[in-house]
């Protein structure tokens, strides 16, 4: 789908603050309400928007300890990699999997409480999925840049 430029306006503001209105976003967009109701619509069903959300500060729920794991699998046959992503998917530690190139094949984002919280997930859980052949984990010091934001 072709954006045009008060599409892509539109856009913007939505990932700032999805919850204001269509009037408010009239004004700021200098069309009518009905006209931003339109393409608001028109961008959700040619799925340019896909859900909205909202954002969770994770330190108010006990989820400020992030870590990346990369996993190397085993074997890359087409039943190992289908089977781990089902797997790793259920995780509900894991907010984010990338298949990815390179020394390892996946890239997982974990989100738990503490150290110890992690040692329990690595331990209990990512590890008895099947076809692991390794694993190596890097841990957040401090976030320096996190948007969920498209620049468009």
């Amino acid at each position: 789908m072709q954006l045009d430029p008060v599409d892509q306006q539109l856009l913007s503001l939505l990932q700032v603050n999805s919850k204001k209105t269509n009037k408010e976003l009239a004004s700021k967009l200098q069309l009518s309400v009905t006209a931003v109701y339109e393409r608001i619509r028109k961008l959700e069903r040619n799925g340019v928007i896909s859900k909205y959300v909202a954002l969770v500060k994770p330190e108010k729920v006990e989820r400020s300890f992030t870590a990346f794991c990369q996993i190397k699998l085993v074997q890359h046959t087409k039943g190992n990699v289908t089977r781990f992503e089902s797997q790793v998917a259920k995780l509900t530690e894991v907010l984010e999997v990338f298949h990815v190139s390179g020394e390892y094949d996946y890239i997982l984002k974990v989100m738990v409480k503490d150290m110890e919280a992690y040692r329990e997930f690595m331990l209990n859980k990512l590890t008895a999925l099947d076809h692991i052949g390794s694993t190596q984990s890097t841990f957040v010091i401090s976030p320096v840049k996190n948007t969920t934001a498209l620049n468009i």
